[in-house]
C-alpha cells in the first residue's frame, strides 16, 4: 500500500507544484495561492526582525531583503517540492527504496546524470524530471527581466518627485514647492503622469505582487507615499481652488483609487467601495490648517475658506485614505506626514523645504 500512495501523492505534488509555477510566472494574474501562502510568511519573518531595530532606516534595511528573497526562495520552493515528488513517483513505480529513488531523482532533475537506471518506466520519469528542472529555471529567468522593468518603470516618476515633493513626499509640500518658484501651472501637466503611472501600477502590482513590497532604492523613497503625496495635491488643489482647471486632477484621483482598490484585492485587504464624504480623516481640521498655513508663506493662491476646503478635501480623502493607510502598515513604508501609522509606532519623518537663495546684488 505504500508504493501506491506515494504514487498518487507525488503525481499531486507534480501537479500543484506545476499550476504554481505557471500560475506565477507565466499566467498574467498574478502569484499561485501556495507561493502567496510562502511569502506571507517570508515576510513575516522579515517583519518580526526589522521591527526590533527600533528606527525606521534599520527596518528599512532589512526589509530590503524580503522580495529578492522572496523571488530566491519560489525557486527553491518548487524545485524541492519537484524533487519530492519524482522521489515518490520513482519509488512507487520500481522496487527501489525511497533512498535510492530521492537519489536518483535529484540526479535527474539537477541534470547531474550519476544514479540513473536502464529501466523502461524509471528512463522516462528521468527524462521528465531532467526537463522540468530547466525549464522552471529557465522560466524564472525569464520573469526576472520583466519584473525589474516594472521596478524601474515605477521608480523612475518616484524619484522624480524628490524635487517636486521632498523626501518623503508630502502632498502640501507639492504645492508649496510649486508655489514659490512660480510653477503651479505645471501642476496640471503633472496629474496626467501620475494618472497613466497609476494605471500601470495597477496591472503590474496586480501581476507581479512581489512589486508590492519591493523597496525603493533610498529608504525616504517609496512609491506608495508617492502616490500618496500627488492625490492628495491634486484634492487640495481642487479643495482650495474650485476655479482652477479640475478634470485632469479629478481623473487622477479616481485612476489612484481604482488602482489602490485593485492592490487592495491582491492583498486581501478589505474596503467600502462607496465611502461616504462626510467619513472622518485621519487627517484633521487643524492638520489641513496648519498646512493651508505653510502654503500661505509660499503665496499659495486660497479661493475657499480653510475650514470651507477641508469638507472638500475630507471628502476626497475618503475614497482612499484607508486603503492607503492600510498598505502604508503592511508595507512598512516610510512614516511620511499623512501617509497613516506605523506598527510598531515611528516618528513622522518631515521633508525639508530647501531654502531659495538668490546671489546678493542680482535684484528680482
Amino acid at each position: 500500500m505504500m508504493r501506491p500512495l506515494a504514487g498518487i501523492v507525488g503525481l499531486l505534488l507534480i501537479v500543484a507544484t506545476s499550476w504554481s509555477v505557471l500560475r506565477t510566472l507565466v499566467v498574467p494574474r498574478g502569484s499561485s495561492q501556495l507561493n502567496y501562502a510562502k511569502n506571507q510568511v517570508l515576510f513575516a519573518c522579515f517583519r518580526f526582525v526589522a521591527h526590533r531595530t527600533g528606527t525606521y532606516v534599520g527596518r528599512d534595511r532589512v526589509l530590503t531583503w524580503a522580495s529578492p528573497m522572496a523571488i530566491f526562495t519560489s525557486l527553491l520552493m518548487w524545485l524541492l517540492f519537484f524533487f519530492f515528488a519524482y522521489a515518490l513517483l520513482i519509488f512507487a513505480t520500481s522496487d527501489l527504496t525511497l533512498a535510492v529513488s530521492a537519489r536518483e531523482a535529484g540526479s535527474s532533475l539537477f541534470t547531474l546524470g550519476y544514479a540513473t537506471t536502464d529501466r523502461a518506466n524509471l528512463t522516462a520519469l528521468d527524462f521528465l524530471a531532467a526537463s522540468t528542472g530547466p525549464i522552471t529555471i529557465g522560466l524564472l529567468i525569464g520573469y526576472l527581466p520583466t519584473f525589474y522593468a516594472a521596478y524601474q518603470q515605477r521608480e523612475a516618476d518616484v524619484t522624480l518627485m524628490l524635487a517636486r515633493a521632498g523626501e518623503p513626499n508630502w502632498g502640501p509640500e507639492l504645492l508649496a514647492r510649486h508655489s514659490q518658484v512660480g510653477t503651479l501651472a505645471r501642476l496640471d501637466e503633472l496629474w496626467p503622469v501620475w494618472e497613466r503611472w497609476a494605471a500601470e501600477i495597477s496591472e503590474s502590482h496586480t501581476n507581479f505582487p512581489v512589486l508590492i513590497q519591493m523597496r525603493s532604492a533610498r529608504p525616504y523613497r517609496n512609491w506608495l507615499v508617492s502616490l500618496l503625496c500627488v492625490m492628495d495635491g491634486a484634492a487640495m488643489q481642487v479643495s482650495l481652488n474650485p476655479s482652477m482647471p479640475q478634470d485632469r486632477a479629478r481623473l487622477l484621483i479616481r485612476q489612484g483609487v481604482l488602482c489602490l482598490r485593485e492592490l487592495a484585492i491582491v492583498q486581501g485587504i478589505p474596503y467600502d467601495d462607496d465611502p461616504s464624504p462626510e467619513t472622518e480623516s485621519d487627517v484633521s481640521a487643524q492638520d489641513f490648517a496648519d498646512a493651508c498655513e505653510m502654503l500661505q508663506r509660499f503665496n499659495y493662491p486660497m479661493e475657499r475658506t480653510v475650514a470651507d476646503a477641508y469638507l472638500h478635501f475630507r471628502g476626497w480623502r475618503a475614497n482612499y485614505e484607508a486603503i492607503a493607510y492600510a498598505l502604508a502598515m503592511r508595507i512598512d513604508a516610510v512614516p511620511a506626514p499623512w501617509s497613516g501609522p506605523r506598527r510598531p509606532p515611528l516618528p513622522i519623518v518631515q521633508p525639508a523645504m530647501p531654502k531659495n537663495r538668490k546671489p546678493s546684488g542680482s535684484g528680482d
